[in-house]
């Protein structure tokens, strides 16, 4: 034992220690890369399964057809002579149709403000109350008039008012069931979910003159008028704020369409998915975008942050499957959900799906973003143990003599009690106000994004994209204006390890909630780990300033809206007929933020403004530094 207190004390004292932190910090970047790459490999892949048995899949004769293809047509017929109409008359019909076929019907008005639009309409529902139930339990079925892409969803509620009025004809359910038609697949059905949660803000939201029960699940049709039939159908799965639905109900759907009906299901857009490597790979990562964006996909997004379990399905492909077969799947996925004891929780809530049949949970992809968190409180770790070694004062590397280990046998607590190196006193209040101040500083992007109407986001972003390149230097300038003397070296090490340390526990629980988000953001900020001053070198200041002006929070917004410009024009959220510019898909992109901020409740702009900006901000700073020469008094040795 003292030969081991003897040697711990040798090593504590080498001065090649504080070399290895920047070596390991950055391992646990590349090998968190690597993981998640390594991720498609069918060593890491499980194959999906229902966990619930009470689901029993495609175990159940369906019988919508036949006749009801007429009545589907009809509906059709009455649907497409509304199109163009307003959404109060649209609903007055909607509403006769119901209580013709003896539902109880409700009607919610709602008005949004965001980015200075106005998001106003009337939602209509109605309600079957289960014959065998007793209206503790409901399962919702959503055909919004438009759906995310602003389309017409002709045949989805045209086929929506055909299954209400096919399922008040059988009497074994034993949940209500509830139909939702909100004029669109945003502001309205959020506006309804809040409301029938009794979270609404009753100055924009009016409550709901009748409810049902605790929602066990929703399914959301989205079928757009398409020339002849489909061979397939389209599961989107994706949340508010990156929220995913129990895996159970996902595998119900594609169990059904797969086994039952025949059909091809697909996920994040791959229609065709060899369940290979490569296409394994970008549907993960496709899924993690979406996840990360953190924006609402389809109507059924709004469900998932009060953990009601909903999809959104979508026809595709070309085949001979027709209506009838769609509402086969739907009922067969009803009939499904009602066979539910309780509220699905034996699958999976956090996982990445590489295909409709392969997955990874959360305890195989975790560990890639936290290796990235963990390498920030390495290197805040490293950063504060140097700012407690003295500057001036010489580190001595011999090894203890004889009479040292003698001592050390003499008295054990010699070695935790007398350091190698002499510890000095740390100034640590002028760094922690700076990072407080930036983390603060925040806040103002918040607001200004938020809070500006939509044809002035664009040019002021600009404006405050080139601001922010300039920021950096000038916080560094008025640090050293206002204070009684600049900062040392041991300050900006104090400076980079509270901006670190913080920055690493952000995302280290950020992971948890939002994996995707916590391990974009914490690679993009991964230089800011080896950030440190220049003060004789001003080249490699200014090569290392421009690495991190490029990887900048504004700089990859600007990046990823010239990649929306050029790859996903008409592929996002809301109207996309102004996208063909950067400047109009600038605006629409931050449009569409400001919209998720006021209507959604996104935290993604939270994390952008005020956990890596300011961490960017503060790396700049330690970069720009210039520190002083250690002063008496940021260097006086603890007496002993």
């Amino acid at each position: 034992m003292p030969r081991l207190l003897a040697t711990l004390a040798t090593l504590r004292g080498d001065p090649r220690l504080l070399k290895l932190p920047p070596y390991l910090s950055a391992l646990c970047i590349a090998v968190g890369v690597v993981w998640l790459l390594l991720l498609p490999l069918n060593d890491f892949t499980r194959r999906t399964y229902i966990s619930e048995n009470a689901l029993l899949p495609g175990q159940v004769n369906t019988y919508f057809g036949g006749s009801d293809k007429n009545v589907f047509r009809a509906y059709k017929h009455e649907i497409e002579a509304l199109e163009g109409k307003s959404n109060i008359e649209i609903n007055d019909e909607l509403e006769n149709i119901w209580r013709g076929i003896g539902l109880k019907v409700g009607r919610q008005n709602y008005t949004y403000h965001s980015a200075g639009h106005t998001y106003a309409g009337e939602n209509a529902y109605a309600i079957l109350h289960a014959p065998r139930g007793d209206a503790t339990e409901a399962i919702v079925l959503v055909t919004a008039w438009r759906n995310v892409k602003d389309e017409f969803n002709r045949n989805g509620v045209a086929l929506g008012l055909a299954l209400a009025r096919y399922f008040k004809r059988w009497s074994l359910w034993s949940k209500d069931i509830i139909i939702v038609a909100p004029p669109d697949s945003r502001a309205g059905i959020q506006a309804w979910v809040d409301a029938y949660h009794d979270t609404h803000d009753s100055f924009h939201v009016a409550p709901l003159p009748i409810k049902s029960g605790l929602l066990q699940g929703a399914v959301a049709i989205d079928f757009p008028f398409r020339e002849g039939g489909f061979d397939g159908v389209h599961i989107v799965y994706d949340g508010v704020n990156g929220q995913l639905p129990n895996l159970d109900l996902i595998n119900t759907v594609s169990y059904i369409a797969n086994g039952q009906m025949g059909l091809h299901s697909f996920i994040q857009e791959r229609i065709e998915h060899s369940d290979k490597y490569n296409d394994r790979l970008r549907t993960m990562l496709r899924g993690m975008m979406n996840q990360g964006l953190g924006h609402a996909v389809g109507a059924h997004s709004s469900f998932i942050p009060y953990h009601v379990d909903a999809v959104t399905v979508q026809p595709v492909g070309n085949g001979w499957h027709d209506e009838m077969g769609f509402g086969r799947l739907i009922e067969s996925t009803f009939r499904s959900l009602n066979n539910l004891l309780e509220h699905l929780h034996q699958s999976f809530f956090f996982y990445l799906l590489m295909h409709k049949d392969q997955f990874v949970s959360i305890g195989t992809y975790l560990p890639s973003a936290m290796l990235i968190a963990v390498n920030f409180t390495i290197m805040a770790i490293l950063m504060w143990v140097k700012s407690g070694v003295g500057e001036d004062i010489p580190k001595s590397t011999e090894p203890p003599t004889v009479a040292d280990s003698k001592a050390v046998e003499g008295n054990k607590d010699a070695v935790s009690e007398t350091p190698s190196t002499p510890a000095v006193e740390r100034e640590i209040y002028l760094p922690l106000g700076i990072v407080i101040g930036c983390h603060f500083l925040g806040a103002l992007p918040l607001f200004i994004f938020n809070h500006t109407s939509s044809h002035l986001l664009a040019p002021v972003f600009l404006l405050f994209a080139l601001f922010n390149t300039l920021l950096p230097s000038l916080i560094s300038n008025l640090v050293q204006v206002t204070s009684t003397r600049p900062l040392s070296l041991q300050q900006f090490y104090i400076l980079k390890c509270f901006s670190l340390l913080l920055l690493g526990m952000f995302l280290s629980s950020l992971a948890t909630l939002n994996f995707s988000l916590a391990f974009l953001v914490g690679l993009a900020s991964a230089p800011l780990s080896f950030t440190r001053p220049w003060p004789a070198n001003a080249p490699v200041r200014y090569i290392y300033t421009a690495l991190l002006n490029l990887l900048s929070p504004t700089a990859i917004i600007l990046a990823g809206v010239a990649a929306y410009a050029h790859y996903g024009a008409g592929a996002g959220v809301g109207d996309s007929s102004n996208t063909n510019t950067l400047m109009s898909a600038l605006e629409h992109v931050l449009r569409e933020a400001a919209f998720g901020w006021d209507v959604w409740g996104l935290y993604i702009p939270v994390v952008v403004w005020c956990v890596w900006w300011p961490a960017w901000i503060v790396g700049s700073v330690v970069v720009w530094g210039q520190p002083s020469s250690s002063s008496s008094s940021s260097n006086k040795v603890k007496s002993a």
